[in-house]
């Protein structure tokens, strides 16, 4: 295995995370193929220097993995039955672990979820800690990241929040004193490419955290603030929680699932926090990069803020 792999293979690499992690390793130069089910979706990610999009699904694994040094498998999804979030977390994983040792691609990096575990209370938490014994027994040189909620600029997060309390005028949360460490894509993309880089993360499991913790509630109504909607938040009970988000499940894209409820029934925090001695870096915190999109700031303002924040 190289020591800096040239050649990376991104498994959901055409989603919020991918898609910044693409541009993070583009800017080190590598070259990068990314499997997309719709090529036309993805034409932008494709018009990056060294990105070539490789059309099709996991039977295309192959040949996506085909002459590759290393390979980033960061599929996931929020809302489902129990079959869909084995499909999507456990089978699909088996999948890309056949096709690494098919191909001889020994390094690959797996984004998982801080609080997955088979007792955690939600199918999503409890399919990727599954995910991840899968890899571990593998054979494979993996590495295993556990991001708590990442947020940024497109994010599915906070920007879906500040969609809501556009138009709400108040909003009833489910897990309202739930405990986050939100952590920044930008941060989440330099682990994972730094990891690619390092042998001496192979083997290692990393929980990745902003340094600042909220409730649920303060978050909304954190977003709130920036974006000039401040709204009433308050929390409801488990089963009118469970209720509301039953009707959401019947909506297209539901904002929220019984399944995300269930996970919210434990806090999202990690004892040891952002590993910055391994790193070399600290997290940056989200009320320090939220104002620059939430808070209307003119783009070329927002990306200079980013890069003074983060001292880049």
């Amino acid at each position: 295995m190289s020591l800096h792999p040239q050649r990376i293979a991104l498994i959901g690499g055409t989603g919020f995370v991918g898609q910044h992690l693409a541009e993070q390793l583009v800017g080190r130069e590598r070259q990068l193929t990314l499997l997309t089910r719709r090529r036309e979706r993805s034409k932008a990610l494709g018009m990056l220097p060294g990105v070539r999009l490789l059309e099709g699904g996991p039977a295309a694994l192959d040949s996506l993995l085909a002459g590759q040094d290393a390979a980033v498998h960061m599929v996931g999804i929020l809302h489902g039955s129990r079959r869909d979030f084995e499909r999507a977390h456990v089978q699909l994983t088996e999948q890309v672990i056949a096709a690494c040792q098919r191909q001889g691609v020994r390094r690959l990096v797996l984004v998982s979820a801080l609080g997955a575990g088979r007792d955690a209370p939600s199918d999503y938490q409890q399919t990727k800690a599954l995910a991840e014994e899968k890899l571990i027994a593998s054979g494979l040189d993996w590495t295993i990241i556990r991001p708590s909620v990442i947020f940024g600029q497109g994010d599915s997060f906070l920007t879906l929040f500040a969609r809501l309390l556009a138009i709400a005028p108040c909003l009833p949360l489910a897990g309202a004193n739930t405990r986050f460490q939100p952590v920044w894509v930008e941060d989440v993309v330099r682990v994972i490419a730094d990891c690619l880089d390092r042998r001496d993360t192979i083997g290692q499991r990393y929980e990745l955290t902003g340094p600042e913790t909220f409730t649920l509630a303060e978050l909304v109504r954190y977003v709130g603030q920036l974006t000039g909607h401040p709204r009433p938040v308050f929390g409801l009970p488990k089963g009118l929680a469970m209720l509301q988000a039953a009707l959401m499940e019947c909506l297209p894209n539901p904002p929220m699932s019984r399944d995300n409820v269930r996970s919210l029934a434990c806090d999202n925090v990690s004892v040891d926090g952002f590993p910055q001695a391994v790193f070399g870096f600290a997290p940056s915190a989200l009320t320090s990069i939220a104002p620059g999109w939430l808070g209307g700031q003119t783009t070329a303002n927002r990306y200079d803020a980013f890069r003074s924040r983060a001292q880049r």
